[in-house]
């Protein structure tokens, strides 16, 4: 099981405040980039009318993702409390598959490493891929 450092947390705390200027930016590139990359998590999006990786659902449904990271990295002491209600929502009313959530994170990560290359070191790297991580075990907790 991955687990956070404080150090860890440190870094993600400081890389957060430089990127989150651009969250939506990211947000928007990371869910186009899932939709395209990965083309079967377009199912949980039918009820889009338009399921297109640049429409305006996927843009505002990118921006809400990284609303609940900039919450997650709040709540970073404590995720599984801190993301209960996003998780129950994705669990019990989304019904969506946890495998997914690191399917996106994993998009994000890219996101981050290319719209921030100089910001993105190893250890930025090492410490944002076990919170993502992290973040993914939280959200899947009450698939449990």
């Amino acid at each position: 099981m991955t687990s956070l450092t404080e150090k860890d947390k440190a870094v993600v705390r400081a890389y957060w405040d430089k990127v989150s200027p651009k969250a939506e930016a990211i947000g928007t590139d990371a869910l186009s980039r899932m939709l395209t990359v990965y083309p079967q998590t377009k199912t949980y999006f039918a009820h889009w009318k338009d399921v297109s990786p640049n429409s305006p659902s996927a843009k505002k449904h990118g921006i809400t993702v990284m609303g609940g990271v900039g919450l997650a990295v709040s709540k970073i002491d404590d995720l599984k409390a801190g993301l209960l209600n996003l998780s129950e929502l994705h669990a019990f009313t989304l019904r969506v598959d946890p495998a997914n959530f690191k399917i996106l994170s994993h998009c994000i990560l890219v996101v981050m490493a290319i719209m921030f290359p100089e910001e993105f070191t190893p250890e930025v790297h090492v410490s944002l891929d076990k919170f993502l991580a992290c973040l993914a075990m939280a959200l899947a907790e009450k698939y449990r």
